[in-house]
């Protein structure tokens, strides 16, 4: 009987270990949460690279990771990459192009709530990404991170036209980007 009740008390003790520590991860989220307003942008991204050629349809799925992870939104399904096929299907193509249409979050003075998300860019990081995409992350960070609300901005991109040996790319910020709970 009297191991039962430690058992028991000891597994009442983890229950509510874990019930205080899921309530302050949760306070602090919204803790850390501040207003901001979504702020609409239409680009044309054309991409000149010397070293790498996408498909149109690779194009559109490294456009899109990069906006997802720089906190585009509110939701997946606002934001639009299009890139039209110059090229026969799935051909990579010297001058590809994409239309961009998303929002990102601004801060004050409206109340959509928001927090900085830190975001790291290097080969494999995220996994899609590779010394390849050297050229299009250096263009991504001129052209069209500036549409987003950026401190701390770590830029060590180094690219080498014609050759993915030698080029290299850590660009890491922090982004005010939609809280947890909306994030897309």
């Amino acid at each position: 009987m009297l191991i039962r009740s430690r058992t028991a008390l000891s597994l009442a003790a983890l229950m509510l270990g874990c019930v205080a520590a899921a309530a302050f991860a949760a306070d602090s989220t919204t803790a850390n949460a501040e207003g901001g307003a979504w702020v609409p942008h239409k680009y044309t991204f054309n991409f000149m690279g010397f070293t790498t050629t996408y498909s149109c349809e690779g194009l559109e799925d490294k456009l899109r990771l990069l906006l997802q992870m720089s906190g585009a939104g509110p939701t997946k399904s606002d934001v639009k990459v299009v890139a039209p096929c110059v090229n026969q299907l799935g051909r990579p193509d010297k001058l590809a192009f994409a239309y961009l249409t998303f929002n990102s979050l601004q801060p004050p003075p409206d109340s959509a709530p928001g927090q900085w998300r830190h975001v790291v860019l290097s080969p494999r990081h995220p996994y899609q990404l590779d010394y390849g995409d050297c050229e299009l992350i250096e263009q991504f960070r001129d052209r069209v991170l500036p549409m987003f609300i950026t401190r701390d901005v770590k830029n060590n991109v180094t690219c080498i036209p014609h050759q993915n040996e030698g080029s290299n790319f850590y660009l890491s910020y922090d982004v005010f980007a939609p809280s947890p709970a909306l994030a897309p």
